[in-house]
């Protein structure tokens, strides 16, 4: 009888519950088919509680590149180029679930895959390229955080040390966060769980941050035209061989120098409008996704959650925090010269031609 017993107690859902308990990925698992059973919004915030890697892409996407083009999409084109990361990042979120989609159905390493299924020399282009992004991306991102550092956070002391002396500081500081991150990483369980939270916070403070901005001034006495900014989500392409209208009508009145400052605009949008769209989805980010979503434990029954997680981890906070930018930028400074410059410029016109010849 008591065999009886224990073999009832070691049933296979005994065992699969035990299972769930004991492995998080298995918990995970049965959290999702779970809500599934339930109805789409138990799977949504089943989802959205285990969503993590997205949340990566998107902290490693908000930099100071992304930031920069937003200020001079602002700047150049006003609330007309609304579209222009939205749509970027749109195809950059499908890209992303193309590649996280075939990882978790193989469950193979994508660099492995890719050299012996596709090609050797396209595998390691597309490590060593993914190399190189980091380099080129990741580096301003410490002079950012340097800046931070000795013109923010400890300005009245690390500022004021010499030059030397305030880049082996914010070397050691930068060093010690990044061992930290990645020890948590590694650690895989609650290190990761704990690493994907403070992401999510930090995230999280640069939307809601650049979003007060908004709010501030959507509630001041001047306002936004928020019929203009919704109106720029619609794509414009005539803004890549002229300048808007509000900046036409300011070239109009240099008279012969028109055209010099016709092309110098559109130059101009011309180029940020590929900054802008390049900074959305780099190709580091197609390598680190697949990579952290199989460090996870991820597989087929995860695909569902990894497209989920791309939309609002990644998607979401990227165009409020781009988005903020470009309108704060936009109300600020788009076709508003400094004040007293136009003065300045006629005063010196008249005075010339005032002087005898």
């Amino acid at each position: 009888m008591n065999d009886v017993r224990n073999s009832a107690q070691t049933s296979p859902t005994n065992v699969a519950a035990a299972d769930a308990s004991a492995d998080p990925v298995a918990r995970e698992r049965a959290m999702i088919v779970d809500a599934r059973r339930r109805g789409p919004a138990a799977l949504a915030w089943a989802f959205t509680r285990l969503s993590g890697p997205g949340w990566l892409q998107s902290a490693i996407t908000l930099g100071g590149g992304s930031l920069a083009g937003s200020l001079y999409l602002g700047v150049l084109a006003g609330f007309n180029m609304m579209w222009v990361q939205a749509l970027a990042m749109i195809l950059g979120v499908i890209m992303l679930s193309a590649i996280g989609y075939v990882t978790l159905s193989t469950g193979q390493r994508p660099f492995a895959a890719i050299n012996r299924h596709v090609s050797p020399v396209l595998g390691w282009g597309w490590a060593l390229a993914s190399l190189m992004a980091n380099l080129v991306w990741c580096m301003p991102q410490f002079a950012l955080g340097k800046a931070a550092i000795t013109q923010n956070l400890l300005a009245d002391s690390v500022g004021t040390m010499p030059p030397f002396t305030q880049n082996l500081i914010c070397a050691l500081a930068l060093l010690s966060v990044a061992t930290v991150v990645i020890w948590f990483y590694d650690s895989g369980g609650w290190g990761i769980r704990v690493f994907e939270w403070i992401l999510k916070a930090m995230v999280a403070i640069v939307v809601i941050s650049f979003f007060g901005v908004v709010l501030k001034m959507t509630l001041s006495a001047e306002g936004l035209q928020w019929s203009d900014i919704l109106a720029g989500f619609v794509p414009d392409l005539s803004l890549l061989s002229q300048p808007t209208e509000p900046l036409r009508k300011l070239v109009a009145a240099t008279g012969e120098y028109a055209d010099f400052w016709t092309n110098r605009i559109v130059t101009d949008q011309q180029q940020v409008i590929i900054t802008a769209a390049a900074t959305a989805v780099g190709i580091n980010m197609t390598f680190l996704l697949p990579y952290s979503m199989l460090s996870k434990g991820w597989d087929r029954d995860f695909r569902g959650l990894a497209i989920f997680d791309l939309s609002t981890g990644l998607f979401i906070p990227f165009i409020l925090a781009t988005g903020c930018v470009v309108i704060a930028a936009a109300s600020q400074f788009h076709a508003n010269p400094e004040l007293g410059l136009i003065d300045v410029h006629q005063m010196k016109d008249e005075n010339a031609r005032e002087l005898p010849a």
